[in-house]
């Protein structure tokens, strides 16, 4: 989401191909491009090519000149580098490690730690978007820090964030609102997906 997000903010046309994951990134012709085999990756016209979706998409964010995706001066860019670090470690890690548990039964404890970080996270979001009038991490207009700090979100509300949790973090989940809404993005949102309580109990993949 977040890369076809930069995509329609910065105007550029991105050619996706279909990909059925664990059959095309296996065929030899993906392979010889992306040796790695993980998805999503990107290659331009030249046949320069990149793996993993921030990566892409902050390389995005610097082209086509539209937008201040990534900050318009130094201390707006490591802002936004910070968020963007804190947002995958700290919110998306532990929201990964609770999709493990819910698949896998992983142990209590270990899911009670997750749990634990995930609050902490989030409360330290909540806190500081408190103090923005804007609604945006950095600035007075939306960021690449703030598209991956909503992908993470939309992950956590999915699984581990029910309705009665999301009423603890109205600032965050009004950024969410705020960054899915801009019409350029929003038909890669949603709150559809939003689980209304929290999955707590081991499920059958």
């Amino acid at each position: 989401r977040q890369i076809l997000s930069v995509a329609a903010i910065n105007g550029l046309e991105l050619h996706q191909i279909p990909v059925e994951f664990g059959v095309t990134n296996k065929t030899p012709g993906f392979l010889a491009k992306f040796p790695y085999g993980k998805i999503p990756v990107f290659e331009d016209l030249q046949g320069w090519t990149l793996i993993e979706g921030t990566p892409i998409a902050r390389y995005l964010s610097g082209v086509g000149g539209k937008s201040d995706l990534l900050g318009s001066n130094a201390k707006e860019v490591a802002l936004i580098d910070q968020w963007i670090h804190f947002a995958e470690h700290e919110i998306g890690v532990p929201v990964w490690c609770l999709m493990g548990f819910i698949f896998y039964s992983f142990s209590g404890p270990f899911t009670r730690e997750q749990v634990e970080r995930l609050v902490r996270a989030l409360t330290y979001v909540e806190s500081y978007l408190a103090t923005r009038p804007s609604g945006y991490l950095v600035g007075n207009s939306v960021t690449l820090g703030d598209l991956v700090l909503t992908g993470v979100v939309l992950n956590s509300a999915r699984l581990s964030i029910g309705a009665a949790e999301r009423a603890q973090y109205p600032f965050v989940f009004a950024h969410y609102a705020k960054v899915t809404e801009d019409e350029r993005i929003k038909q890669y949102w949603g709150t559809d997906t939003f689980v209304e309580v929290a999955i707590t109990e081991p499920q059958t993949a």
